[in-house]
């Protein structure tokens, strides 16, 4: 079973896609925060994908991504960047911070977004 972490501020979108990915097979674990999303990561070093928003409160998605860059430079799990923000400059820094993929919330329904990060995941590994 691929493990993931979604972290995302919005209550109802994370919720959301934590059923999508959990009725899909994924172990999902849920962070409100960045800060929140390192921590879980401590815990489970195990993670296949880490989905994360770009746009949360006291760390965005492209610190984030530098953290755990930076803390777990071992870490085998792939960051995918899930979000709002769909402007090229947007996309250019999270993929050169070490995302692997980017996903526009609003041009995606959420069994595509499912879709999307197994497809990222098969390229990548």
């Amino acid at each position: 079973m691929k493990k993931l972490l979604l972290v995302d501020d919005d209550a109802f979108l994370r919720d959301m896609y934590a059923i999508k990915f959990a009725d899909s097979g994924y172990e999902v674990q849920i962070a409100e925060t960045g800060h929140a999303a390192i921590t879980i990561i401590k815990e489970s070093p195990d993670l296949d994908v880490i989905l994360l928003d770009m746009v949360m409160p006291g760390m965005s998605g492209i610190e984030l991504i530098s953290e755990i860059k930076d803390t777990f430079p071992d870490l085998d799990a792939l960051c995918i960047v899930l979000s709002n923000q769909g402007e090229d400059s947007d996309v250019t820094a999270a993929l050169n911070a070490g995302a692997a993929g980017y996903i526009v919330k609003a041009e995606a329904i959420p069994s595509d977004v499912v879709k999307e990060v197994a497809n990222i995941m098969s390229a990548k590994k």
